[in-house]
Protein backbone atom coordinates (compact mmCIF):
# COMPACT_ATOMS: atom_id res chain seq x y z
CA UNK A 1 0.00 0.00 0.00
CA UNK A 2 1.34 3.43 -0.94
CA UNK A 3 2.29 5.87 1.82
CA UNK A 4 -0.56 8.21 0.84
CA UNK A 5 -3.06 5.38 1.11
CA UNK A 6 -1.86 4.49 4.60
CA UNK A 7 -2.00 8.15 5.60
CA UNK A 8 -5.61 8.32 4.45
CA UNK A 9 -6.50 5.28 6.53
CA UNK A 10 -4.80 6.71 9.62
CA UNK A 11 -7.32 9.56 9.49
CA UNK A 12 -9.82 7.23 11.09
CA UNK A 13 -9.96 4.72 13.92
CA UNK A 14 -6.72 2.89 14.70
CA UNK A 15 -7.88 -0.12 16.70
CA UNK A 16 -5.38 -1.79 19.02
CA UNK A 17 -6.17 -5.47 19.42
CA UNK A 18 -6.25 -7.39 22.66
CA UNK A 19 -4.33 -10.67 22.76
CA UNK A 20 -6.66 -13.40 24.07
CA UNK A 21 -5.07 -16.25 26.00
CA UNK A 22 -6.29 -19.84 26.18
CA UNK A 23 -6.51 -21.86 29.38
CA UNK A 24 -2.97 -23.16 28.85
CA UNK A 25 -1.62 -19.60 28.58
CA UNK A 26 -0.96 -19.67 24.82
CA UNK A 27 -2.59 -17.22 22.42
CA UNK A 28 -6.18 -18.26 21.74
CA UNK A 29 -5.98 -18.08 17.97
CA UNK A 30 -9.69 -18.70 17.37
CA UNK A 31 -10.78 -16.00 19.80
CA UNK A 32 -8.16 -13.60 18.43
CA UNK A 33 -9.39 -14.07 14.89
CA UNK A 34 -13.03 -13.66 15.87
CA UNK A 35 -12.34 -10.37 17.69
CA UNK A 36 -10.37 -8.97 14.74
CA UNK A 37 -13.07 -10.02 12.27
CA UNK A 38 -15.74 -8.43 14.46
CA UNK A 39 -13.83 -5.14 14.49
CA UNK A 40 -13.37 -5.05 10.73
CA UNK A 41 -16.99 -5.98 10.12
CA UNK A 42 -17.91 -3.19 12.51
CA UNK A 43 -16.23 -0.61 10.28
CA UNK A 44 -12.68 -0.37 11.66
CA UNK A 45 -10.20 0.65 8.95
CA UNK A 46 -6.84 0.19 10.72
CA UNK A 47 -5.95 -2.78 12.91
CA UNK A 48 -2.83 -2.73 15.08
CA UNK A 49 -1.62 -5.99 16.60
CA UNK A 50 1.08 -5.76 19.27
CA UNK A 51 0.12 -2.41 20.73
CA UNK A 52 -0.07 -1.69 24.44
CA UNK A 53 -3.66 -2.96 24.61
CA UNK A 54 -2.21 -6.15 23.11
CA UNK A 55 0.09 -6.54 26.18
CA UNK A 56 3.06 -6.05 23.86
CA UNK A 57 5.68 -6.12 26.59
CA UNK A 58 4.31 -9.36 28.01
CA UNK A 59 4.51 -11.23 24.68
CA UNK A 60 7.39 -13.28 23.35
CA UNK A 61 8.85 -12.70 19.89
CA UNK A 62 7.07 -15.80 18.62
CA UNK A 63 3.77 -14.58 20.04
CA UNK A 64 4.07 -11.16 18.42
CA UNK A 65 4.70 -12.90 15.12
CA UNK A 66 1.69 -15.13 15.66
CA UNK A 67 -0.47 -12.08 16.37
CA UNK A 68 0.60 -10.41 13.13
CA UNK A 69 0.02 -13.58 11.12
CA UNK A 70 -3.47 -14.14 12.53
CA UNK A 71 -4.39 -10.51 11.95
CA UNK A 72 -3.23 -10.62 8.34
CA UNK A 73 -5.06 -13.87 7.66
CA UNK A 74 -8.33 -12.64 9.14
CA UNK A 75 -8.23 -9.10 7.75
CA UNK A 76 -7.50 -10.43 4.25
CA UNK A 77 -7.21 -7.00 2.68
CA UNK A 78 -10.34 -5.53 4.27
CA UNK A 79 -8.40 -3.10 6.48
CA UNK A 80 -4.91 -1.66 6.86
CA UNK A 81 -2.56 -3.48 9.23
CA UNK A 82 -0.06 -1.46 11.26
CA UNK A 83 2.05 -3.74 13.47
CA UNK A 84 3.53 -2.58 16.75
CA UNK A 85 7.30 -3.03 17.08
CA UNK A 86 9.81 -2.03 19.74
CA UNK A 87 12.55 -3.08 22.18
CA UNK A 88 16.11 -2.75 20.83
CA UNK A 89 16.73 -1.63 17.25
CA UNK A 90 17.62 -5.11 15.96
CA UNK A 91 14.47 -6.66 17.47
CA UNK A 92 12.28 -3.86 16.13
CA UNK A 93 13.70 -4.18 12.62
CA UNK A 94 13.29 -7.95 12.66
CA UNK A 95 9.66 -7.56 13.74
CA UNK A 96 9.08 -4.92 11.06
CA UNK A 97 10.41 -7.20 8.34
CA UNK A 98 8.24 -10.05 9.59
CA UNK A 99 5.19 -7.77 9.51
CA UNK A 100 6.06 -6.65 5.98
CA UNK A 101 6.31 -10.25 4.78
CA UNK A 102 3.01 -11.11 6.47
CA UNK A 103 1.16 -8.32 4.68
CA UNK A 104 1.25 -5.33 7.03
CA UNK A 105 1.37 -1.90 5.41
CA UNK A 106 3.22 -0.20 8.21
CA UNK A 107 4.64 -0.30 11.71
CA UNK A 108 4.02 1.67 14.87
CA UNK A 109 7.25 2.09 16.83
CA UNK A 110 6.65 1.97 20.57
CA UNK A 111 8.09 4.70 22.75
CA UNK A 112 11.60 3.48 23.73
CA UNK A 113 11.57 1.79 27.14
CA UNK A 114 14.88 3.02 28.55
CA UNK A 115 15.73 5.01 31.68
CA UNK A 116 17.96 7.40 29.72
CA UNK A 117 16.44 8.91 26.58
CA UNK A 118 18.16 11.90 24.98
CA UNK A 119 16.38 13.86 22.28
CA UNK A 120 19.09 13.07 19.71
CA UNK A 121 19.01 9.43 20.78
CA UNK A 122 15.24 9.32 20.31
CA UNK A 123 15.65 10.57 16.74
CA UNK A 124 18.45 8.11 16.02
CA UNK A 125 16.52 5.14 17.44
CA UNK A 126 13.59 5.77 15.14
CA UNK A 127 15.78 6.71 12.18
CA UNK A 128 17.63 3.41 12.32
CA UNK A 129 14.43 1.39 12.39
CA UNK A 130 12.61 3.39 9.71
CA UNK A 131 15.57 3.42 7.33
CA UNK A 132 15.82 -0.38 7.44
CA UNK A 133 12.26 -0.79 6.12
CA UNK A 134 11.84 2.04 3.58
CA UNK A 135 8.94 0.24 1.93
CA UNK A 136 6.82 0.36 5.11
CA UNK A 137 4.89 3.32 6.45
CA UNK A 138 6.11 4.27 9.92
CA UNK A 139 4.00 5.72 12.70
CA UNK A 140 5.72 7.24 15.73
CA UNK A 141 4.24 6.55 19.16
CA UNK A 142 4.99 9.62 21.28
CA UNK A 143 4.32 9.37 25.02
CA UNK A 144 7.20 11.53 26.23
CA UNK A 145 6.34 15.25 26.52
CA UNK A 146 10.00 16.12 25.98
CA UNK A 147 9.74 15.04 22.36
CA UNK A 148 9.01 18.19 20.39
CA UNK A 149 8.25 19.25 16.88
CA UNK A 150 11.94 19.76 16.09
CA UNK A 151 12.75 16.10 16.73
CA UNK A 152 9.79 14.86 14.71
CA UNK A 153 10.62 17.18 11.82
CA UNK A 154 14.24 16.04 11.86
CA UNK A 155 13.13 12.43 11.67
CA UNK A 156 10.67 13.16 8.87
CA UNK A 157 13.44 14.88 6.88
CA UNK A 158 15.65 11.80 7.25
CA UNK A 159 12.94 9.18 6.62
CA UNK A 160 10.21 9.92 4.06
CA UNK A 161 8.37 6.74 5.13
CA UNK A 162 7.52 8.33 8.49
CA UNK A 163 3.91 9.24 7.77
CA UNK A 164 2.14 9.70 11.08
CA UNK A 165 2.31 10.33 14.80
CA UNK A 166 0.27 8.62 17.50
CA UNK A 167 0.42 11.36 20.11
CA UNK A 168 -0.29 10.06 23.62
CA UNK A 169 0.82 12.92 25.85
CA UNK A 170 -2.26 13.99 27.88
CA UNK A 171 -2.00 17.65 26.92
CA UNK A 172 -3.92 18.94 23.88
CA UNK A 173 -2.12 22.29 24.04
CA UNK A 174 1.25 20.55 23.85
CA UNK A 175 -0.11 18.44 21.00
CA UNK A 176 -1.17 21.54 19.07
CA UNK A 177 2.27 23.09 19.51
CA UNK A 178 4.25 19.95 18.65
CA UNK A 179 2.20 19.20 15.53
CA UNK A 180 2.64 22.74 14.21
CA UNK A 181 6.34 22.86 15.05
CA UNK A 182 6.87 19.54 13.26
CA UNK A 183 4.96 20.70 10.18
CA UNK A 184 1.28 19.90 10.64
CA UNK A 185 0.61 19.11 6.97
CA UNK A 186 3.62 16.77 6.64
CA UNK A 187 2.17 14.02 8.84
CA UNK A 188 -1.09 12.46 9.97
CA UNK A 189 -1.81 13.22 13.63
CA UNK A 190 -3.60 10.52 15.61
CA UNK A 191 -5.00 11.12 19.10
CA UNK A 192 -3.23 8.35 20.97
CA UNK A 193 -5.27 8.27 24.17
CA UNK A 194 -8.41 6.78 22.64
CA UNK A 195 -11.99 8.06 22.70
CA UNK A 196 -11.70 9.92 26.00
CA UNK A 197 -9.19 12.38 24.52
CA UNK A 198 -10.40 12.35 20.92
CA UNK A 199 -12.71 15.42 20.96
CA UNK A 200 -10.07 17.65 22.55
CA UNK A 201 -7.37 16.50 20.16
CA UNK A 202 -9.61 16.76 17.09
CA UNK A 203 -10.32 20.35 18.09
CA UNK A 204 -6.58 21.06 17.84
CA UNK A 205 -5.82 19.10 14.67
CA UNK A 206 -5.98 15.33 15.08
CA UNK A 207 -7.72 13.47 12.26
CA UNK A 208 -7.78 9.98 13.77
CA UNK A 209 -7.79 8.31 17.16
CA UNK A 210 -6.68 5.02 18.67
CA UNK A 211 -9.17 2.68 20.29
CA UNK A 212 -9.24 -0.29 22.62
CA UNK A 213 -13.01 0.08 22.96
CA UNK A 214 -13.24 -1.05 19.33
CA UNK A 215 -12.53 -4.60 20.53
CA UNK A 216 -15.79 -4.46 22.51
CA UNK A 217 -18.09 -2.06 20.67
CA UNK A 218 -16.66 -1.00 17.30
CA UNK A 219 -19.94 0.61 16.29
CA UNK A 220 -19.66 3.16 19.11
CA UNK A 221 -16.11 4.06 18.08
CA UNK A 222 -17.23 4.49 14.47
CA UNK A 223 -20.13 6.72 15.51
CA UNK A 224 -17.79 8.95 17.50
CA UNK A 225 -15.30 9.19 14.64
CA UNK A 226 -18.01 10.10 12.13
CA UNK A 227 -19.29 12.83 14.45
CA UNK A 228 -15.81 14.28 14.90
CA UNK A 229 -14.98 14.02 11.20
CA UNK A 230 -18.16 15.93 10.35
CA UNK A 231 -17.50 18.60 12.98
CA UNK A 232 -20.51 17.52 15.03
CA UNK A 233 -18.88 18.02 18.42
CA UNK A 234 -22.19 18.05 20.28
CA UNK A 235 -23.00 14.56 19.02
CA UNK A 236 -19.44 13.42 19.70
CA UNK A 237 -19.66 14.63 23.28
CA UNK A 238 -22.92 12.76 23.82
CA UNK A 239 -21.09 9.58 22.84
CA UNK A 240 -18.13 10.66 24.96
CA UNK A 241 -20.40 10.88 28.01
CA UNK A 242 -21.94 7.52 27.12
CA UNK A 243 -18.59 5.70 27.17
CA UNK A 244 -16.83 7.85 29.77
CA UNK A 245 -17.33 5.46 32.74
CA UNK A 246 -15.75 2.60 30.77
CA UNK A 247 -12.80 4.65 29.58
CA UNK A 248 -12.28 6.20 33.02
CA UNK A 249 -12.06 2.69 34.49
CA UNK A 250 -9.31 1.99 31.99
CA UNK A 251 -7.46 5.23 32.73
CA UNK A 252 -7.65 5.08 36.54
CA UNK A 253 -4.51 4.60 38.66
CA UNK A 254 -2.13 5.36 35.79
CA UNK A 255 -4.05 2.97 33.50
CA UNK A 256 -3.40 0.00 35.80
CA UNK A 257 -6.50 -1.82 34.52
CA UNK A 258 -6.44 -0.49 30.97
CA UNK A 259 -6.39 -3.90 29.32
CA UNK A 260 -8.11 -5.75 32.15
CA UNK A 261 -11.30 -3.72 31.64
CA UNK A 262 -11.39 -4.50 27.92
CA UNK A 263 -10.75 -8.20 28.46
CA UNK A 264 -13.38 -8.35 31.19
CA UNK A 265 -15.94 -6.88 28.81
CA UNK A 266 -14.98 -9.36 26.12
CA UNK A 267 -15.19 -12.23 28.61
CA UNK A 268 -18.68 -11.20 29.66
CA UNK A 269 -19.67 -11.10 26.00
CA UNK A 270 -18.30 -14.63 25.56
CA UNK A 271 -15.60 -13.55 23.11
CA UNK A 272 -12.48 -14.53 25.05
CA UNK A 273 -11.17 -15.38 28.50
CA UNK A 274 -10.39 -12.57 30.95
CA UNK A 275 -6.84 -13.92 31.49
CA UNK A 276 -4.17 -11.25 31.56
CA UNK A 277 -0.43 -11.40 32.18
CA UNK A 278 1.56 -9.64 34.90
CA UNK A 279 2.26 -6.86 35.62
CA UNK A 280 -1.42 -6.31 34.75
CA UNK A 281 -4.02 -8.07 36.89
CA UNK A 282 -7.64 -9.24 36.50
CA UNK A 283 -10.37 -7.00 37.87
CA UNK A 284 -11.91 -7.32 41.30
CA UNK A 285 -15.44 -8.70 41.59
CA UNK A 286 -16.69 -5.18 42.24
CA UNK A 287 -15.14 -3.84 39.05
CA UNK A 288 -16.36 -6.85 37.08
CA UNK A 289 -19.88 -5.95 38.13
CA UNK A 290 -19.32 -2.35 36.99
CA UNK A 291 -18.25 -3.58 33.56
CA UNK A 292 -21.34 -5.77 33.38
CA UNK A 293 -23.58 -2.81 34.20
CA UNK A 294 -21.97 -0.77 31.43
CA UNK A 295 -22.42 -3.53 28.86
CA UNK A 296 -26.07 -3.75 29.83
CA UNK A 297 -26.42 0.02 29.47
CA UNK A 298 -24.93 -0.27 25.98
CA UNK A 299 -27.44 -3.05 25.17
CA UNK A 300 -24.59 -5.46 24.48
CA UNK A 301 -25.50 -7.85 27.28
Amino acid sequence: MAFDDVSAQLSGIVAITVTPFAEDGAIDEKAYGAIVDRMVEGGIGVVTPNGNTSEFYALSEQETQKAVSITAEVVAGRATIIAGVGHDVHTAVKAARYADAAGASGIMIHQPVHPYVSLDGWVEYHRRIASEVPELSVILYVRNPRIGGAQIAQLKDACPNVVGVKYAVPDPVRFASVSRDAGYDRLVWVAGLAELSAPGYFATGATGFTSGLANVAPEISVQMFNSLKNGEFGAAMELWEFIRPFEEMRAANESANNVSVVKEALAQLGLCRRDIRPPSHPLSEKDRAKVGDLLAMWSLK
